[in-house]
Parts: structure tokens; sequence; C-alpha cells
């Protein structure tokens, strides 16, 4: 039986502002039978999709549609060590909170860079370490540190911009959303969920076409998802084969959704 109705992959960006409309920004949708395909912006002066524009799209789809899986190319926290080094709870709710109040990038007219460099912000008082990983990027191996910024294939700009929106998802759909594993490795049935991936885990499995480097990232996030509940193996990947130790870790750090033990 399929759990989902609906795969949402985003490509994302954090790049310019909230409120910018970027090329890096791109949303592919599938279903069980139908093969990805993009979902462009509403109508508007702005031709592509915006950060608020996404969370607010999310907010409408996942509350009234068929249950969906979404996929988010950046990361949904940090390494125990940021953890440690600011004296935090292990609660993943708790540090997303935490972060907007010191990384308010869901504001309106601030960059990423802005609040690196002290102009926004209080990030001098939440600050990472490049040389940090979470466990999950370890064992996908390419993956880059959160903290590690202006390299190529960074995630650091997209991480920083998109956690605030996982906190005004989380605040508006409530119990409605299950953000995965923070909510729970069990999956709910006939519930929305989200889950971090990372799309060069499977981009040399699906040929380019005529998709740019933003789409395809997009288009292979939500084939992904959709072939593996086809063929029954998406559970497996909802369960990786983790000991005590090592979960306990990803119920803080996060899990990227397709690494493997």
């Amino acid at each position: 039986m399929l759990a989902f109705e609906r795969y949402i992959g985003i490509d994302y960006s954090g790049a310019q502002t909230p409120t910018s409309s970027l090329p890096g920004l791109r949303i592919y949708q599938a279903t069980p039978l139908q093969p990805a395909e993009e979902v462009l912006p509403p109508p508007s002066p702005r031709k592509y999709w915006t950060r608020r524009g996404i969370a607010q799209w999310l907010v409408q789809e996942l509350a009234s549609g068929p249950p969906a899986l979404v996929g988010i190319d950046h990361g949904f926290s940090f390494p125990l060590k940021y953890f440690e080094r600011h004296d935090l709870p292990l609660c993943w709710p708790e540090f997303l909170v935490d972060f907007r109040l010191h990384w308010p990038t869901d504001g309106d007219n601030i960059y990423v860079g802005s609040v690196c460099d002290g102009t926004r912000g209080k990030a001098a008082a939440r600050a990472g370490d490049p040389r940090w990983r979470r466990t999950t990027e370890l064992r996908a191996r390419t993956a880059k540190s959160v903290f590690h910024f202006d390299v190529q294939g960074t995630v650091a700009h997209s991480t920083h911009a998109g956690l605030p929106w996982l906190l005004h998802l989380r605040e508006h759909l409530g119990s409605k959303l299950h953000f995965w594993p923070f909510d729970g490795w069990e999956v709910p049935a006939h519930t929305p969920v989200i889950a971090e991936v990372y799309p060069a885990l499977w981009n040399k499995s699906f040929p380019t076409e005529s998709r740019t480097r933003d789409q395809q990232d997009a288009f292979v996030i939500a084939e992904w998802m959709r072939r593996t509940d086809n063929d029954g193996s998406l559970e497996r990947f909802f369960q990786p084969k983790l000991d005590a130790y090592n979960r306990a870790m990803a119920d803080v750090e996060g899990w990227i959704l397709g690494v493997e033990v």
C-alpha cells in the first residue's frame, strides 16, 4: 500500500532576501501514477518562487490537499557540538525557536550575509564551526557542513535561510504535519511529512533532459520519492538501521532521507 498520494521536491536557495524571486527556488510535484512536473509560482510580476511564497504555498497545500511527502534540499538541524557549545537543550522545536531569535532570516529585507556579518540578528551568539558535520552528512560522504559558507556545493546559506520557515510551517500546521525524524521515525498514516533530502544521492540515476540544475534537483527529489513509494522501498529509508546511540543523536541532528547506514 502506498504511503502518500503526492511527492513534492523543493530545491532551495539562501540567496538574497525572503521576498526575492530566485531561479534557484524550484518545486516539482508527482503523484503515484504521474511523473514529477514543475509547479510554477502564482501569476505575479515575479518570474520565480520566493522563500516566503514557498512557505505560504506549503501551508495551504498541506492543510487541505491529499497526504504528501515533501523533500527539501537544506539542513534541518545542526551537529550535536553546536548544542553543546551553546548549552542548548537537545530539543529540535526549541532549537528552531532559538535559531530564529538569533538568525531572523525570514524577516523582510534580511540577507543571510547581513546576519553573518553582524549587521542584523545575533549570529555571534550562535556561531558554528565548518569542521563540524552531522552524522548523516558523514554517512552521505559528499554532503557539506551546514556551517561551510562560500564553497561550491554549500548548503550553509540555504540552511540558515530555510530553518525559520520550518518553524513557520510548524506554527501554522502543528500536529497536522510530521517532521521526520524529529516528530518520530514512524510515519503516521494520512499525514503530510516533511523530510530533509540531498538530491546529489540520486542525480546520476535520472537524465537531465532540458532541465536546469535547480530544476533537475527538484525533479529528482520528487521522482525518487514517487518511485521508492511505488516499489515498496520507501519504508526502509524511513527506518535506517542505526544503533541506539546514533538514533538518539539523529533525534537532535536529523537525518537525510535516502542515506543508508
